[in-house]
């Protein structure tokens, strides 16, 4: 695939926005090297951007903080040459973000969701030149860490973004969706490359608390109700179609738990979901190690050009719903 061809998506959660500035004007070495040493270099069309906490404020924040925020945000967009969109902070102050480049997607609106969610979607709709009448939904969360419960009700609230995959738009008649985010649960094991979590060996009891479900017999099973519903709802993982299409079983590594004690290991929260036809313009998918700089790694996702317009276009058929899930 060329690079003209190859439209770039990545997912990033980093760590605490890589910390507090030490002084007015000089971020953190953390932040730095994130934006320059990591995602800069992969030169990223559309990126999802989790914990913006000192890139973002809430509206009843002293000046000096807003103006902190607003240095850190400008720049991120300076460093990526790329049009940035924050989120409203929500209960816990770890705000999600989209980045897009704008001559791949010179069409760009954000949408606000300022409740029901811990952080709410930075939810951004495009549209590209070839097709420019479906829109592309587009959306970077990070569910609820300790709440079970709270991860499905986010999770279904961000199934009224997928229902505009069969909606009927004023014209086009359809709509691509793509969600990247921190799921903070497990996919549905089956055909995955991380083994499930034996809950009997884990020693932080508040955390299976909060990432697993206690049985009648005392036992626990993982949550799973995220990609449940996800996939329940007609979308797909990237990973999968590029482990299970395409050969590539690394895409299906593990992308946080790396310095975790007592939890279970490394897990493969953080995930994407596209549309039935969007998918399969996936090419390559990889995990981008970023140990050091972040407790969570990258997943970096190439789709073709050419593949996606045809989906756009409704020029290829969509692939039945949990049919990656092997």
């Amino acid at each position: 695939m060329s690079t003209q061809d190859r439209i770039r998506l990545m997912l990033w959660n980093l760590e605490r926005d890589g910390g507090p500035e030490s002084q007015p004007g000089i971020p953190p070495t953390r932040w730095r090297q994130g934006y320059e040493e990591v995602l800069k270099p992969q030169q990223p069309d559309w990126l999802a951007m989790l914990e913006l906490k000192y890139s973002q404020t809430r509206p009843d924040a002293p000046p000096a903080e807003k103006r902190a925020a607003q240095r850190r945000f400008d720049a991120a967009q300076r460093i990526l040459g790329m049009r940035g969109f924050r989120a409203a902070v929500g209960q816990r102050t770890n705000p999600t973000g989209v980045f897009i480049r704008e001559s791949v997607f010179p069409s760009a609106r954000q949408r606000h969701h300022p409740v029901g969610h811990s952080a709410p979607p930075a939810h951004v709709e495009l549209r590209l030149p070839e097709a420019p009448n479906v829109p592309i939904i587009t959306a970077s969360f990070h569910n609820a860490f300790c709440n079970p419960a709270q991860r499905r009700s986010e999770a279904m609230d961000l199934t009224e973004l997928v229902d505009k995959v069969k909606a009927h738009h004023p014209v086009g008649g359809h709509a691509a969706c793509w969600l990247f985010g921190d799921t903070n649960e497990y996919p549905v094991p089956v055909g995955e490359q991380v083994p499930a979590i034996d809950w009997s060996r884990v020693t932080d009891v508040v955390h299976r608390r909060h990432r697993a479900i206690k049985q009648p017999d005392g036992t626990w099973v993982s949550c799973t109700a995220v990609d449940e519903i996800m996939h329940d709802c007609g979308m797909h993982d990237p990973a999968r179609w590029a482990a299970h299409r395409l050969g590539q079983t690394t895409a299906l590594a593990a992308t946080a738990g790396h310095v975790a004690a007592g939890q279970g290991g490394p897990r493969r929260i953080d995930r994407g979901y596209l549309d039935a036809w969007s998918v399969q313009a996936v090419e390559n998918v990889r995990v981008l190690d970023t140990t050091g700089i972040s407790d969570h790694h990258a997943v970096i996702v190439d789709l073709s050009r050419r593949k996606l317009i045809e989906g756009l276009q409704r020029r290829t058929s969509k692939i039945a719903d949990w049919s990656l899930v092997i």
